[in-house]
């Protein structure tokens, strides 16, 4: 059973509450927003929580052992902190909320309830509903390393040790025309050759879809055209004149970490693990079984 605090104990079971909810969410791009289904504005902690009318959440149900609990909050698309524009970018996907319970007529009087992660956020009519997961979301989270052939980060990161923000493996484009959903033409980045920018990753700049990370699948050039396949359908969400910060990309192999990086040494993964070739294989006269690495 919960335990609250002895002021906050008596305001409950004093019969005559004045008791509202707050939520606070922090975006992954560093956005942070407060709501309440207050009439009026709330402001605790540094964050003003402003009133979302018709936000309203549905009952907590609190499961024992590990299983990840859920809940919901259901609310109208009429603040412009939450369109419907962001919610179809994903800006509130994983998003923190934590929520409190608080005494309207003093703020003093209050208690953190949960911190959840937005999960599936379902929109339709100009309403939306969010699931919310509690923390126990992490458990389902895979941590640690993966013992496999290819490299299991990507490039740039810490352990990889390549800085992407060096100009060699960094180009600004700028978008000039749109192919399809998942294609764009783009002018800026003539100076890289092709493939350079496959398996790689865009930040855009401006545009609708400011600040948002896309996996990049394919990067061609030709007649002076630069073209770059993406993963995700940006295509509708862009338009001619949008900038974009395109990092270089890597097939995660042992090979390209050491010919295109001259990274060898800092190789994430195990490329010494013998393949199903070798597995199926069997003993011929003149193989050398001399324990060396597979690869050099």
């Amino acid at each position: 059973m919960r335990e609250f605090s002895t002021s906050f104990q008596e305001h409950i079971t004093s019969g005559a509450t004045t008791l509202c909810t707050c939520w606070l969410i922090e975006r992954n791009d560093g956005v942070k927003l407060g709501f309440t289904d207050h009439d009026v504005s709330i402001a605790f902690g540094g964050f003003v929580f402003a009133p979302a009318h018709g936000l309203d959440s549905s009952e907590i149900t609190a499961k024992r052992g590990a299983q990840v609990d859920t809940s919901e909050v259901l609310g109208i698309l009429h603040s412009s902190a939450i369109s419907e524009d962001d919610i179809a970018l994903g800006r509130f996907d994983s998003a923190k909320v934590t929520t409190y319970r608080v005494n309207w007529r003093n703020i003093w009087m209050r208690e953190k309830m949960r911190v959840d992660t937005i999960g599936e956020i379902v929109r339709a009519d100009g309403i939306f509903r969010a699931e919310l997961r509690s923390q126990q979301q992490a458990l389902n989270i895979v941590k640690g390393r993966r013992y496999q052939y290819l490299c299991d980060v990507l490039v740039g990161t810490n352990r990889c040790g390549i800085d992407t923000e060096n100009p060699l493996y960094k180009g600004t484009g700028i978008v000039v025309s749109i192919e399809n959903r998942t294609t764009l033409t783009l002018s800026g980045l003539s100076a890289f050759a092709p493939d350079w920018f496959a398996m790689g990753r865009a930040i855009w700049t401006s545009g609708k879809r400011l600040k948002l990370n896309d996996g990049i699948i394919r990067h061609d050039f030709s007649a002076g055209i630069v073209t770059l396949g993406f993963s995700e359908p940006v295509g509708d969400w862009v338009k001619a004149g949008d900038t974009v910060n395109v990092f270089v990309g890597c097939e995660r192999r042992y090979s390209t970490c050491k010919s295109q990086f001259s990274n060898g040494i800092n190789y994430q993964g195990f490329p010494h693990i013998p393949g199903n070739d070798h597995v199926f294989s069997y003993l011929k006269s003149g193989d050398t079984l001399d324990g060396e690495a597979i690869i050099k």
